[in-house]
């Protein structure tokens, strides 16, 4: 799949699924803009896809502040012409706690980057792909956005957010040129994981049927894919990779 000429930005872009996702972008021939809090991190990506012949940029971005998402559409556009995709991937996972014992600013936290953070960015990247014509947006959610799992409750609330808000907001675009869709992963051998599980994300493997966890790399293909054109007619819909765990 090729991405000759689009403009994508990456929310998050600095490890795990997001860096895997900007690498396969820079491949596949897009402009890439790298969102993401750590600087060190997101400079990082950056310079790889540059190193490999890619065009990118960084843009230090919160995406709980709409001043710093309107900033990197703004200077998205500034610096390639246009916005052609979005994966909205920047996310926590928050305490894995029963839900009573969740502290207030948790809760918080989670809501405002995993629910705030995706609406804000789906709200600049639309009003701009709607100046170009159209485009294609990916939101990351999660297996937890389609099932609910013990002592992780708002974490799942905020990925079930994230589904009901695609399917709404590609119902609202789907005859102004943009898909919104979602990816749900599963377990991925990701920093995020290898916290939450103590040092060893691999001990997740005996609950996919499949028997292990999955990449970054294989989450970056499915986004590509929804990103391209080859999924001209996918809207609305949130593509589980995950190893079959949400077929159970």
């Amino acid at each position: 799949m090729e991405l000759n000429g689009k403009v994508a930005i990456i929310t998050g872009g600095g490890s795990g699924i997001g860096r895997a996702t900007a690498i396969a972008f820079g491949k596949a021939g897009a402009g890439v803009v790298i969102a993401n809090r750590n600087v060190e991190k997101g400079e990082e990506v950056a310079q790889f896809i540059r190193s490999n012949g890619g065009k990118a940029i960084f843009v230090k971005t919160d995406v709980t502040q709409s001043e710093d998402v309107e900033a990197l559409v703004n200077l998205t556009v500034k610096e390639f012409g246009r916005l052609d995709i979005a994966f909205n991937n920047a996310g926590i996972d928050g305490s894995h706690l029963p839900l009573a014992q969740q502290s207030e600013k948790d809760v918080t936290d989670l809501l405002d980057v995993n629910v705030k953070g995706v609406w804000l960015s789906m709200k600049y990247e639309i009003a701009q792909m709607l100046q170009n014509g159209g485009g294609a947006i990916v939101n990351n959610s999660s297996i937890f956005g389609l099932n609910g799992y013990p002592t992780w409750s708002v974490y799942t609330a905020t990925k079930h957010a994230v589904t009901g808000m695609t399917k709404a907001a590609a119902l609202e675009y789907a005859q102004q040129g943009i898909r919104i869709n979602a990816v749900g992963p599963g377990p991925i051998e990701t920093p995020l994981l290898e916290v939450g599980t103590g040092g060893n994300p691999h001990s997740y493997s005996g609950f996919v049927p499949m028997g292990r966890i999955g990449q970054p790399e294989e989450i970056a293909n499915a986004v590509l894919w929804l990103s391209s054109d080859s999924a001209s007619f996918v809207t609305g819909h949130t593509l589980p990779v995950d190893g079959g765990v949400s077929a159970q």
